[in-house]
């Protein structure tokens, strides 16, 4: 039999293990806008997740940041 706080530590670290797995999702499905290295302007805008519709005029608020030629 589990004591309280043997199982206090498993729903702690489940409750760890999940948030870190939506954490790598949201990283893996952010968009990557690529920026002119020489005006700065975005360039384009490449959407992995189903459903997202960004654009250089429509940026999301959290992406990741490339800079190109």
């Amino acid at each position: 039999m589990l004591t309280t706080y043997e199982k206090m530590a498993v729903v702690i670290v489940g409750l760890l293990i999940a948030v870190a797995a939506n954490l790598v999702m949201e990283m893996l499905n952010m968009p990557d806008v690529h920026m002119s290295n020489t005006t700065g302007e975005c360039v384009k805008v490449l959407n992995y997740a189903e459903g997202d519709r960004y654009s250089c005029d429509n940026l999301p608020k959290r992406y990741n940041h490339v800079w190109v030629l």
